[in-house]
């Protein structure tokens, strides 16, 4: 059987949408198992059949807790191996994250731990920055703080407005994910307390996506 990966998505479903690809490229050996979404009008949801699709206007909810109980039991009847947010703008409960622990992943556009949170393109401007990029990460249930597994890097250019600079960001996220999922579904990533392991080495540093879309240690080409 092969490894079930579950998408979190709440727009467009552009990563998603990477990982489809991959799989039907066979560069990535899994299936996807659902989507998931807190806005029914999602675009995500139309790249997959109907019958994998999830969708509840979160809004109509009394509480958070009442809709990721709800989330959280569909995502686990679908036993997925990993459940990836990508670009899933709702924040996830404390009881989400430690139901699903050591195999919920997050794509970040920044270079965490810089710019948790929202409008990290802006911020990053802002603050004078020389380059951004993109993480992805373990999900605890602080915002944006779990270890780091890999990241992509990109100049910021004379001239970038945060529309320009996202659009060279999503560039990178989708091989970097992509990247990731492979370490993640042939077994060979974990995360061991506050540490990620990759074949059974600590990662002291994020991976980095290199030019020609492979995971390397940071500082080697």
């Amino acid at each position: 059987m092969k490894p079930r990966i579950a998408v979190l998505a709440s727009g467009r479903g552009s990563n998603l949408q990477a990982l489809l690809d991959a799989i039907a490229a066979g560069g990535l050996d899994a299936e996807i198992v659902g989507v998931f979404s807190d806005k029914p009008a999602a675009q995500a949801l139309q790249r997959v059949p109907p019958a994998l699709r999830w969708s509840r206007d979160a809004k109509s909810y009394a509480d958070r807790e009442s809709f990721d109980r709800e989330l959280a039991d569909a995502v686990a009847a679908s036993a997925a191996d990993w459940i990836v947010c990508a670009g899933y703008l709702r924040i996830l409960g404390d009881a989400f994250v430690e139901r699903f622990r050591g195999r919920l992943l997050n794509i970040h556009p920044s270079l965490l731990p810089k710019y948790r949170g929202l409008k990290t393109h802006a911020r990053a401007l802002e603050a004078g920055d020389t380059e951004h990029g993109v993480s992805v990460h373990f999900v605890i249930p602080e915002l944006d703080a779990g270890s780091v597994i890999a990241q992509a890097r990109i100049p910021i250019l004379p001239g970038d407005d945060p529309e320009s600079l996202a659009r060279r960001v999503l560039e990178r996220e989708h091989p970097l994910l992509v990247a990731v999922l492979q370490l993640a579904v042939s077994g060979r990533l974990n995360e061991r307390g506050t540490t990620v392991t990759v074949d059974g080495h600590t990662l002291f540093t994020p991976l980095h996506l290199d030019c020609a879309g492979r995971l390397a240690p940071s500082g080697n080409e």
